[in-house]
């Protein structure tokens, strides 16, 4: 099944350690502008080989990453390791504090026709090629993605637990997350994680636009380092975490929506084809409304709030083929009705369309469409856990930006070489007896 392997990690150089809380960044789909341009001021932060500036950003990248290394700035550890990587965090209004405990290593970038990893949702074609530019260019990841596996035992919780009682890092995060970084280098417990995981599937929760950008990266390549075993180009930086844990959360990622060509008359008129359409009193109460039920929605416009629920016996009727797995979901409802049917987008038009934005942040909704930027915003519900595994097993996908897995990893906790020269290491020694 799926094929891991521990990686060399490029870190910061031991005397950045404790200035390493301005030297991380947030992921590429996340960090807002007003981030960026703050990170930016500091020249070693990895937002520099994440998200780099200027008019050939990935040439700049490449020039960072040749620069950091000759100076030292960041460095290869000596030995391959498995980096555990855990996260403590509240949510809004608990006292206690969670931990999502997981993993960071090289997995295979499999194609997804070889359903070793699952993905559950589309992608946005602009940023899969901005991903692509920048890996050839640089041959290095600044973050990693996101996957899970199914541990229900929790089998490898007690080495992972063992680990990180020794951290390399331990910082708070833009998120007010703490985040603790530890590895192990420990040959025979690496072998026993890389066994466990090579019968298992992995679950793509996070980093869809950049696994993809690897994939396509991979077949660029194919056919150098044909005497190889291992070949850098066919591997990827991922963090991954057990399916099972309590402590992994998905919030909402709602939708806005620029330029509307329609009147707001006519579109609330053409909503109530599919929705049964109410007046909410108080717009910014929106945002802490819980939507319990199935296929309901939140709709800003104008200087109005209003609540939608789905005339479900009619939009099923619409589509009486589509799997269970995907006619159960509210996001699936919300983009064939509201994107294709009603505004006439099909589905690889809202995958290319800048109209259509995703924006996790309600506050920053409501200040769009208030302001007059966006024409609307619909507010949307959290999905659950089984519900993604139902779609990845299924080999459906969802719209992009279905999830949105909380806390976000960081980048520059540590970076991974895909440069053949970098990635070269015996690792045969984790794999028991090499076959002849």
């Amino acid at each position: 099944m799926a094929q891991l392997l521990p990686l060399r990690a490029w870190r910061y150089a031991d005397r950045f350690t404790e200035n390493m809380e301005d030297l991380i960044a947030p992921l590429f789909d996340v960090v807002s502008i007003n981030q960026r341009e703050k990170l930016y001021e500091n020249p070693l932060n990895s937002i520099h080989l994440a998200v780099p500036k200027g008019m050939d950003a990935s040439l700049e990248a490449s020039k960072t990453v040749m620069e950091w290394k000759s100076k030292g700035i960041i460095q290869q550890d000596a030995v391959a390791g498995i980096y555990v990587y855990y996260q403590y965090f509240r949510l809004p209004g608990e006292k206690e504090e969670r931990c999502r405990k997981g993993f960071i290593a090289h997995v295979k970038a499999y194609d997804w026709e070889e359903k070793q990893i699952l993905r559950h949702e589309n992608t946005i074609v602009s940023a899969v090629k901005d991903r692509v530019d920048l890996l050839r260019a640089t041959q290095i990841q600044a973050s990693p993605t996101h996957g899970l596996y199914e541990d229900e035992n929790f089998e490898l919780e007690e080495y992972l637990d063992k680990a990180i009682s020794q951290p390399i890092y331990e910082i708070e995060d833009y998120q007010g997350v703490r985040e603790v970084l530890a590895v192990i280098q420990d040959g025979p417990v690496i072998r026993k994680i890389l066994d466990f995981l090579s019968q298992k599937q992995i679950i793509l929760a996070d980093g869809h636009h950049r696994l993809e950008g690897a994939i396509s990266y991979k077949h660029e390549k194919e056919g150098s380092s044909s005497d190889k075993k291992w070949k850098g180009h066919e591997f990827h930086l991922m963090y991954l975490t057990n399916a099972f844990a309590k402590d992994l959360k998905i919030l909402p990622t709602h939708r806005l929506f620029y330029g509307l060509e329609m009147g707001q008359e006519t579109f609330l008129a053409k909503l109530e084809e599919w929705f049964d359409v109410s007046r909410f009193l108080d717009a910014e109460e929106l945002g802490t409304y819980a939507f319990h039920s199935p296929f309901t929605f939140g709709l800003l416009i104008g200087g109005e709030a209003y609540f939608l629920k789905l005339k479900v016996e009619k939009y099923w009727n619409l589509l009486p083929d589509l799997v269970p797995e995907l006619k159960e979901l509210d996001l699936v409802a919300l983009h064939e009705l509201v994107f294709h049917q009603i505004l006439g987008m099909d589905q690889e038009k809202q995958r290319s369309s800048d109209q259509l934005v995703y924006e996790r942040n309600f506050s920053r909704c409501l200040q769009e469409v208030r302001s007059g930027k966006a024409t609307f915003a619909v507010i949307t519900r959290e999905l659950r856990m089984e519900e993604v595994l139902k779609v990845c097993k299924s080999g459906n996908v969802m719209p992009q930006k279905s999830t949105y897995f909380y806390p976000k990893a960081v980048g520059g906790l540590l970076f991974g070489s895909i440069a053949q020269d970098e990635f070269d290491y015996d690792y045969d020694a984790f794999f028991g007896k090499t076959e002849e």
